[in-house]
C-alpha cells in the first residue's frame, strides 16, 4: 500500500492531494534501471540532433564555443562500448556503497547495530529523535558521501524501532544528509576546499584589477554553513513531524517482520557485548588519532594537512567506516554469543551483498547514463545558457542572488556533481558578479543553497536509487514517485527559508566565513 492510499473517509488537504498526485505520476515511471537506460538513449538522440548546431555560448573550461558531441557517431559508440565495464566498476557510489555495506552487514548480522540503537533509544526522548537524526546526517558530511549508506538506513531503523514510520526516518535522514549537504556542524567538510578551489579559478578569469590579489579562503562560507545547520534541523524537524509522518499514517509497512528491528530490553549478555564493542571502537579511534597527530604522519597530505581532500585520511573515509563497523560488530558477536566462528562473519557480509543486488543493477545503468550525458556536453550547454540568461536580465542584486539559487537548483536536476556544476556556473557567474560589486564568497554561498535544496528530488543523484531500495525494504511497492513526494516539501521549504536566510546575511552584512566579504572589492 503506497502513501497516496489513505482512508477514503478522511478529508485530505490540498498539499496531501498534490503530493499524492506526484507520487502516482512518479511511480508510473519505468523502473529506475530502465529509466536510466531510456534517458541514455534520449541523450544519444539529442546529441545527434544538436551536434551540427553552432552555439554562441563559450565553454569556460576550454575558452571555445561549446560543441555538442554526437554520441551516435561510430567512434563515439565504439568508445562507449570499450569503456562500458570501466565506467561501471569506476562508478564512485558503487564502491562506496559496497565497501561500507560489508562492515555494516557484519554489525547488523551480529546484532551490534540493533542493540546499540535500542540502547540509545532507551535514553533518548521520542520527541528528539527527528532533530538528532537530521543533525547526525549533517555531521556525516565530514565523511564525504558515507551518510548515504550509513545514516539514511539507520534513520529507518531508529524510527521503526521507536514505533514511528520508517519512511519518515528515511525522509528526515535524507534531508539532513543530502538536503543539508552545504550545512556544516562546526566541522568543515571536504566540499569547502573543493568549491573554494573552483571559485579561485573563476576569480582568475576576471579582468578586474583587484582580482589579481584576491585569494579565496577554503572556509569562506563556514559561518553561513554552520548557522545553516540549525535552519536545516528546524525545517526538517517541523516537516517530518507535522507533514511527512501524518501523511504516512495509513501507509502499511509490508516487509517481512522477521527482517525488521525490534525493541526488546537488552539482556545482560547484550549489555556486556555492547560494552566490549564500544571499547573496541574507542580503542580503534584512539589509535587512529595517535597515528594521525604527528606532523610527519602518513595520514597527512604532502602539505602536512589532515583535512586536505588529497590527504590519505580523507581518501580512506569509506575504508575506515568498514573497519570501524567490522571490528565492534565482530567483538559484539563473540561476546554476546551471536558469532561462533569466522563463517558467521562472512555470512553477515554475504547477506549484506545479497541485499544490494537491485542497487547494483541500477548502478550499472546510472553509470552509463551519467557517462553519456557528460560526454555529450548537453549539461554544460544548459548550465551556460541559464547563467547567460540571468546575466542579460540584469536584475537587482537581491533578485540576482535568488536567480543564482534557482538556476543552480534547476541545473542540479540534470547535473549531479556539485563540483561539476560549480565549475560551469561559477566560471561565468563569479567574474560577472564581481563586475557588479558582488564578492565571489557571496556568489558561492548562493550556489550552495540551490545545490543542496534540490539534491533530494533529483533521480539523477547517484545515490537516489539506493534510497528507493531502502524504502522498499519497508514498503515493497515504493518507487521514485514515493521518494520524490516525500522529499518535495523539504525542497520547497528549504529553497524559500534558506534563500531568505542568505539574504538576511547579505542585507545585514553578517560575515559569511573566514576572510570573506559581501562586496567586491572588499570594504
Amino acid at each position: 500500500m503506497s502513501a497516496q492510499q489513505a482512508a477514503p473517509a478522511e478529508k485530505q488537504s490540498m498539499l496531501n492531494r498534490a503530493l499524492n498526485a506526484i507520487e502516482v505520476v512518479g511511480n508510473k515511471l519505468p523502473d529506475p534501471a530502465i529509466l536510466f537506460a531510456l534517458l541514455m538513449v534520449f541523450v544519444w538522440v539529442a546529441s545527434w540532433l544538436l551536434s551540427g548546431v553552432s552555439f554562441n555560448e563559450v565553454d569556460p573550461r576550454t575558452g571555445e564555443s561549446i560543441q555538442i558531441a554526437n554520441l551516435l557517431a561510430g567512434s563515439s559508440l565504439t568508445e562507449f562500448t570499450s569503456r562500458m565495464v570501466n565506467t561501471f566498476v569506476t562508478f564512485a557510489p558503487l564502491g562506496i556503497v559496497l565497501v561500507a555495506m560489508l562492515g555494516l552487514g557484519v554489525s547488523e548480522h551480529t546484532g551490534f547495530i540493533n542493540a546499540g540503537l535500542r540502547s540509545i533509544l532507551s535514553v533518548t526522548p521520542k520527541m528528539l529523535l527527528t532533530p538528532v537524526l537530521i543533525a547526525v546526517g549533517i555531521l556525516s558530511h565530514v565523511a564525504v558521501d558515507a551518510g548515504y549508506v550509513l545514516v539514511i538506513p539507520l534513520g529507518a531503523v531508529i524510527f521503526y524501532a521507536a514505533g514511528r514510520h520508517p519512511l519518515a526516518g528515511i525522509a528526515a535522514a535524507f534531508a539532513g544528509v543530502s538536503g543539508g549537504f552545504s550545512a556544516t556542524f562546526f566541522i568543515p567538510s571536504s566540499l569547502d576546499p573543493m568549491l573554494a578551489a573552483f571559485t579561485q579559478e573563476a576569480v582568475n578569469l576576471s579582468a578586474h584589477p583587484a582580482a589579481a590579489d584576491l585569494v579565496i579562503n577554503p572556509l569562506n562560507n563556514f559561518y553561513f554553513t554552520t548557522a545553516s545547520t540549525f535552519l536545516v534541523i528546524l525545517v526538517g524537524w517541523f516537516l517530518t513531524d507535522k507533514v511527512i509522518e501524518p501523511r504516512l499514517k495509513n501507509t502499511k509497512v509490508d516487509a517481512d517482520a522477521a527482517d525488521l528491528p525490534v525493541m526488546d530490553e537488552l539482556t545482560n549478555r547484550e549489555k556486556k557485548g555492547l560494552a566490549w564493542a564500544a571499547f573496541s571502537m574507542v580503542a580503534a579511534f584512539v589509535l587512529l588519532v595517535i597515528s594521525a597527530l604527528p606532523e610527519g604522519s602518513a595520514w597527512r597530505s604532502d602539505a602536512g594537512e589532515l583535512a586536505d581532500a588529497a590527504a590519505p585520511l580523507m581518501r580512506s573515509i569509506v575504508s575506515l567506516i568498514f573497519i570501524f563497523f567490522l571490528i565492534p560488530g565482530v567483538v559484539y558477536g563473540y561476546v554476546a554469543g551471536t558469532v561462533r566462528s569466522h563463517r558467521d562473519v562472512v555470512e553477515g557480509m554475504s547477506k549484506a551483498m545479497s541485499g544490494m543486488g537491485y542497487y547494483i543493477v541500477m548502478a550499472f545503468f546510472c553509470a552509463q547514463f551519467i557517462y553519456a550525458f557528460g560526454q555529450s556536453n548537453l549539461g554544460a550547454l544548459m548550465a551556460i545558457k541559464g547563467a547567460n540568461w540571468l546575466k542579460e536580465m540584469a536584475f537587482p542584486m537581491g533578485f540576482t542572488l535568488i536567480g543564482i539559487v534557482l538556476l543552480t537548483g534547476f541545473v542540479n536536476l540534470m547535473v549531479g556533481s556539485a563540483s561539476a556544476k560549480w565549475a560551469l556556473i561559477g566560471a561565468i557567474m563569479v567574474p560577472m558578479l564581481m563586475e557588479l560589486g558582488v564578492s565571489p564568497d557571496l556568489t558561492q554561498a548562493a550556489y550552495r543553497v540551490g545545490d543542496s535544496s534540490t539534491n533530494i528530488i533529483t533521480p539523477l543523484l547517484p545515490y537516489f536509487p539506493l534510497i528507493v531500495v531502502f524504502c522498499q525494504k519497508y514498503v515493497k511497492n515504493s518507487g521514485i514517485g514515493t521518494l520524490i513526494s516525500l522529499m518535495l516539501p523539504f525542497t520547497v521549504t528549504l529553497l524559500i527559508c534558506w534563500t531568505a536566510f542568505l539574504l538576511l546575511f547579505w542585507g545585514f552584512d553578517i560575515p559569511l566565513g573566514v576572510g570573506a566579504s559581501h562586496s567586491f572589492p572588499a570594504g
